[in-house]
């Protein structure tokens, strides 16, 4: 039995609420069950300077964690003065998802930049982060579009992420903290609507695992991400 009671393959509540921040121009409060990421998506007419002049633009992400968003305070990163090596990972991961179904050339010379605040963690940020996002550029696309015009959509497709990993014995879908924390395997895939792979990270945390114990991760990852899917879809009215 999960803690959660949640049966094996089935999901945290997902909640997507879009255009949650007044200023951005594209945002989503992602929720899965009780992990809670705010995603905003800011536009700038600018580049850095490794891509001036190429004719094509740039998705980058950032990723914290506020210090009270899991049970005992954290130190914000900025008083520490540099960021933790797993934070610096996460935002890659975030940036490289995006980018993967982001056509860059048909973005045009500008920047998009997705901050991923974590404002309450209960495992799997990185993943809701990654699913928040897609829908938070979505929203700054479709603003860009609505003033001047795509030749050609810049997103190719959707992307998702969720978390995955062998608990107690059992293959089981979208991990909270308690199965996080315990696991003996701890997976996130990263997929996109049209059923390509963007990433796979597994972990033997506890005992090793073999091929066909891969496959069954994998198979409750597309299950979970087809639930994510709609709640984008819903969320963007796409």
């Amino acid at each position: 039995m999960r803690p959660s009671g949640r049966s094996p393959d089935s999901m945290r509540r997902i909640e997507m609420i879009p255009a949650f921040s007044a200023h951005a121009e594209g945002s989503c409060l992602v929720k899965f069950g009780d992990t809670h990421v705010l995603v905003t998506a800011s536009v700038e007419e600018r580049l850095p300077p490794w891509l001036r002049g190429k004719g094509e633009g740039w998705v980058t992400a950032e990723y914290g964690m506020l210090p009270r968003a899991t049970h005992t305070r954290g130190v914000r990163e900025a008083a520490k003065g540099k960021q933790s090596g797993r934070t610096q990972e996460i935002q890659r991961l975030i940036g490289r998802s995006l980018r993967a179904v982001t056509d860059l050339k048909a973005l045009g010379e500008r920047q998009i930049t997705l901050d991923c605040d974590v404002l309450q963690a209960d495992g799997g940020t990185r993943t809701a982060a990654i699913s928040g996002a897609w829908v938070a550029l979505r929203l700054a696309l479709d603003g860009i579009h609505a003033a001047t015009p795509f030749a050609t959509d810049p997103l190719a497709s959707q992307v998702g992420a969720v978390s995955c990993g062998i608990y107690q014995g059992t293959p089981v879908l979208d991990l909270d903290y308690a199965e996080d924390s315990n696991a003996h395997t701890d997976a996130n895939f990263v997929l996109t609507s049209n059923g390509a792979l963007i990433e796979v990270q597994a972990t033997a945390e506890g005992a090793v695992f073999d091929e066909e114990a891969l496959l069954r991760l994998l198979r409750l990852a597309r299950i979970g991400c087809a639930e994510i899917f709609a709640a984008q879809r819903a969320a963007t009215g796409r």
